[in-house]
């Protein structure tokens, strides 16, 4: 997809290395700044949500960042051998311009990219297979599928356009209290349509035959979200995005960008588990009372609890994700919220791919494709098997062939059993299993999300997951969660839920 003017795209990338300026610029004439607040959660939305906290409150607040685990959550490596390997999110939109500002503002590299080639696979044989020229791709798309291709590509940049917006909006300092909101503020009501309704009813209505929608798209959904075409349109729109060209991961792992932006935020990392949080009202210095929240958490050092001016919750509050109980509360908070996240089993093998599984005759040594996608078929066992690149690629890296042993990853909805595992391979030497819940099971029609506001000064920053679930969509979340925070501290709500930004900022960019 490309921003409708390349200097759109510089004047944004040139704003968003200027945000930070913006709230403290002005502070002189606010009132008071928080002195502590929390962050429960150190993944990608964690992480990025205290450094945006820490550009808009400054260097006078106390951060406090909860994780009980690794910092990186859904953005993890595994070691094998001599080498780490992702078996969390993978790869980057370059359209990405938080990520971009992130690794920039860090000074990480992104990843040197190693050509790679696709194939799609039925469960019998491959029924389609990349070819090293792209005439020849074009021409097979053409000749199966006229120019769905090309109108799907269209589709979704019109679709991108609109999503570009936000970072107009946010670089102007504009939030939204709601994901409706936040949507509807890109995309109108046309965003909100694909919300409510499947991604195969949404392109079927675009003209797109149900032999595409097969064929093409359900494997890319599949190997991006687990799911099938019958996952939301906007979502859908999102994964389509996922399979463009020039996708782009960063040196060294994706999860640097997350212990990176904890450093850069000067926040504390508390190695501890959140078991609730509730509301306390403290008498003040003028007589009045002030309310605080009590958060309570129990590390290696046993249990304590400390008081926060505001808290921001950075993981799911859904079955299987959390279980924080919120007390003190009216209206009440739950612990869990309507909807359930998926499973996607992460297995990395390293070992001798059996390339007959794939239907395949000719010789391990000529087979050269790097990344099977599979179709939505009965009794598929696989989404997806990818010969798997190291995080850091070393000088002189080359792919070995699949004659050779390699990694290998593999996406299942289930673990793999011994059985399908000696049909994939010829032999291996080591399997490494990840059992991710990492991303909302996505159903239309869409309930409303949870709120970003839980209460007065706690924030929900993975509502957004409801929509999309990727590194961008979190750190659009987190950036909107810090200015949400702001503006309401100051009372600046003209900053808030503001109707036809687009128009009234056309002119000023």
């Amino acid at each position: 997809m490309r921003v409708p003017s390349l200097s759109l795209r510089a004047l944004l990338l040139l704003g968003l290395c200027h945000t930070g300026k913006r709230s403290l610029a002005s502070a002189p004439g606010l009132q008071d700044q928080p002195k502590k607040i929390a962050v429960v959660g150190a993944g990608i939305g964690g992480t990025a949500t205290a450094y945006y906290l820490r550009q808009e409150f400054g260097a006078g607040v106390k951060i406090d960042v909860f994780e009980p685990d690794t910092v990186g959550g859904r953005l993890a490596t595994v070691k094998i051998r001599d080498y780490e390997y992702e078996t969390g999110g993978a790869a980057i939109h370059p359209l990405n311009l938080h990520m971009k500002e992130f690794i920039e503002k860090l000074g990480i590299p992104q990843r040197t990219d190693v050509p790679s080639k696709m194939a799609i696979f039925d469960g019998k044989e491959l029924t389609f297979e990349e070819s090293d020229w792209f005439i020849v791709n074009f021409l097979r798309m053409l000749w199966r599928y006229g120019f769905s291709f090309i109108r799907m590509h269209m589709w979704v940049e019109s679709i991108l356009d609109k999503f570009m917006r936000i970072y107009q909006y946010q670089q102007y300092g504009y939030s939204f209290s709601s994901v409706e909101k936040l949507l509807h503020a890109m995309g109108g009501d046309s965003f909100l349509t694909l919300m409510n309704q499947t991604l195969e009813e949404t392109m079927r209505g675009e003209g797109f035959s149900q032999n595409f929608l097969n064929d093409i798209v359900a494997p890319v959904t599949r190997v991006n979200y687990g799911q099938s075409v019958r996952i939301n349109g906007f979502v859908g729109a999102v994964s389509l995005a996922g399979a463009d060209s020039g996708l782009w991961a960063v040196d060294g792992g994706n999860k640097k960008v997350c212990s990176g932006l904890l450093y850069h935020s000067k926040s504390e990392l508390i190695p501890a588990r959140v078991t609730s949080i509730s509301v306390k009202v403290r008498p003040s210095k003028t007589g009045t009372t002030t309310s605080f929240y009590e958060v309570n958490y129990v590390g290696d050092s046993g249990s304590a609890h400390s008081l926060y001016d505001i808290v921001v919750i950075a993981t799911p509050l859904h079955q299987g994700k959390s279980d924080i109980a919120f007390s003190g509360f009216s209206p009440p908070i739950p612990s869990h919220y309507p909807g359930r996240y998926h499973q996607t089993v992460c297995t990395l093998v390293h070992g001798l791919l059996n390339v007959s599984y794939l239907g395949v005759t000719q010789p391990a040594s000529e087979f050269t494709v790097s990344d099977i996608f599979t179709t939505d078929t009965k009794g598929s066992v696989i989404h997806s098997l990818s010969s798997l690149d190291p995080v850091h690629i070393p000088p002189s890296y080359k792919r070995p062939p699949a004659s050779q042993t390699n990694v290998w990853k593999v996406f299942s909805p289930q673990p793999l059993t011994q059985e399908q595992l000696h049909s994939m391979f010829l032999s291996w030497d080591s399997v490494s299993e990840t059992r991710w819940l990492a991303y909302p099971a996505y159903r239309p029609p869409h309930r409303k999300t949870p709120p970003f506001i839980l209460h007065n000064r706690l924030y929900y920053l993975n509502s957004v997951e409801w929509a999309a679930s990727a590194m961008e969509m979190s750190a659009i979340s987190a950036r909107n969660v810090a200015l949400l925070a702001h503006h309401r501290w100051h009372n600046q709500l003209s900053k808030i839920d503001q109707e036809d930004l687009h128009t009234r900022l056309r002119g000023e960019l």
